[in-house]
């Protein structure tokens, strides 16, 4: 039980620096200062950095692809054809992400940090083992993402995908920012699902847009 408090006090203590300051910036020493244990007590549970690393983005992301999979799953249960609508597809993802953020402190924050890590060069390992890990619990739903978006090669649909991803995580993790912009500009209150649904036309529009081969060229 001391070992298992111990881990807690550890995890907690990094997810917020993680989500603060990023995974690479954040130091072993400023995790065990922030959690009052030594070095040793953090490689006894995590093993190392890395360790620690993967045990924050399970918490996170094990329940993300547990809700995901659940509401497909569900929607396509009233959808004999199979198929989800785009706005459906995206207004689900929003809504999981949204009720994470407001379980957990730290989520959002949290990925919006993991998504930067895995985009990152030297971090091949990092992304090949969430590939591993959560992979399947995501195809169905990039798959339901492509069956009812425009025409578009893989490349261009990883790009739109990303995109996606950044928008909405961006926009959730940042928005008390974000209420505070309008609040100033507008004077007016800002409610989260209002926002929400002013994204999903946007990033539907994205998806649907017909995709051009055609390289950009400066005027």
């Amino acid at each position: 039980m001391r070992q298992s408090a111990t881990a807690r006090k550890i995890l907690v203590a990094a997810e917020a620096l993680f989500a603060e300051q990023g995974f690479t910036e954040t130091t072993m020493r400023q995790i065990t200062s922030a959690a009052n244990v030594n070095l040793a007590a953090v490689n006894y549970h995590f093993g190392s950095k890395k360790g620690l690393i993967t045990a924050v983005a399970d918490k996170y992301l094990t329940p993300l692809a547990a809700s995901l999979s659940e509401g497909i799953e569900q929607q396509l249960a009233d959808n004999p054809d199979n198929t989800i609508m785009l706005d459906d597809l995206l207004e689900m993802l929003m809504r999981i992400l949204l009720k994470l953020g407001k379980s957990q402190q730290y989520a959002l924050p949290v990925f919006m940090r993991l998504l930067e890590l895995l985009y990152m060069k030297n971090q091949e390992e990092l992304r090949d083992d969430v590939v591993e890990r959560y992979g399947q619990h995501f195809v169905g739903f990039i798959n339901l993402l492509k069956r009812d978006a425009a025409v578009m090669d893989d490349s261009e649909f990883f790009w739109r995908l990303h995109f996606l991803l950044g928008s909405v995580v961006f926009t959730l993790s940042n928005f008390q920012t974000l209420v505070a912009i309008e609040m100033r500009e507008y004077e007016r209150t800002a409610e989260i699902e209002k926002t929400l649904h002013r994204m999903i036309p946007v990033l539907v529009a994205g998806f649907s847009a017909r995709a051009d081969s055609a390289p950009f060229t400066r005027i």
